[in-house]
This record gives C-alpha cells, sequence and structure tokens, in this order.
C-alpha cells in the first residue's frame, strides 16, 4: 500500500497544527487525520469520535509499521506545507 496524496490544511491553533486527508493506492481517502503538538513534539492521530468521555479511533493501521510510514509521510508534507506558508 502506498499513500499516493496527501492534503495539509493548516489550523492556527496552539495544539492542533493541521488536519490532514491522505489517498491509498489512488483508492481510498482517509479525511481528519490531526497533527497534533503534544509534550514530545508533533505526532499524527487517526480519525475518531467520542465514546462516553474517551476518544476512540475510527480508523486505524493494523501494525507499527504502517503506522510509521503514515505518520513520517504526513509529517513530512506537514513540513513542506509550513515552509510555503
Amino acid at each position: 500500500m502506498e499513500i499516493t496524496e496527501i492534503r495539509v490544511i493548516i489550523s492556527n491553533d496552539l495544539k492542533l497544527k493541521a488536519f490532514v486527508n491522505i489517498t491509498i493506492d489512488a483508492l481510498l481517502v482517509i479525511h481528519g487525520i490531526k497533527i497534533l503538538d503534544g509534550k514530545k513534539g508533533l505526532f499524527v492521530a487517526m480519525p475518531s469520535k467520542k465514546s462516553g468521555e474517551k476518544f476512540k479511533d475510527i480508523v486505524h493501521p493494523i501494525n507499527t509499521e504502517f503506522r510509521k510510514y503514515i505518520q513520517e509521510k504526513i509529517l513530512l508534507e506537514y513540513s513542506k506545507r509550513i515552509k510555503e506558508v
């Protein structure tokens, strides 16, 4: 599987840095991924919905390798977009 498109929408919020939509293999789009600024730096949060008092991912990678791949690609594209702004 390959990410074939990444769209980054920059946010002006202190913790929420951007919303991201990705396309996988030019066949599947995932909307609502977030780039957040946490205690250890930037990280990618998958789309989620509130369930009671907690949030539950509604889309997520099955293994660590694919999660790392997604995060690296998204943060690289975010870095490029920040330089343009």
